[in-house]
């Protein structure tokens, strides 16, 4: 069965929909350290949570997530220098994921927060282009 995304007004949903958006947020922010203390600062059942956890979404928050792919070259201080300029152009970065080096570079995908940012993302990116140990970045789909 084909999945089918609609975009609703979360005022016309019933309570239990943005009781499980405020469990994840509270697990997201750290707020609550596990499920069990989500879903009761939420006010909902964990079978409830359960439930639709894997089909509830914030549209405003996935929007402002973009991933950063980037090749490295294998050089102390590579993966560093790439944050650094992800930060400088006021991105936070939410995760990263680096590959082990083959032939002197490595693969890294970075999710950053880009609600904050100063620059556009293609401006980040060319900024990124010029640093001397990325060989190649892109924003990934």
């Amino acid at each position: 069965m084909e999945r089918r995304f609609l975009l609703v007004d979360a005022g016309v949903l019933p309570d239990v929909f943005l009781k499980v958006l405020k469990a994840k947020e509270l697990l997201a922010s750290g707020e609550a350290r596990n499920i069990s203390a989500a879903t009761r600062q939420a006010e909902l059942s964990r079978s409830a949570f359960y439930k639709y956890k894997d089909c509830i979404f914030d549209a405003r928050n996935s929007r402002q997530v973009i991933t950063v792919m980037a090749t490295l070259l294998d050089e102390t201080g590579a993966l560093q220098a790439l944050l650094a300029g992800i930060s400088a152009a006021g991105g936070s970065v939410v995760t990263i994921n680096q590959a082990t080096p083959e032939s002197g570079a490595a693969r890294v995908a970075v999710s950053v927060r880009t609600d904050t940012m100063q620059l556009t993302v293609e401006e980040m990116l060319e900024k990124l282009r010029r640093q001397r140990t990325v060989v190649e970045v892109r924003q990934g789909v």
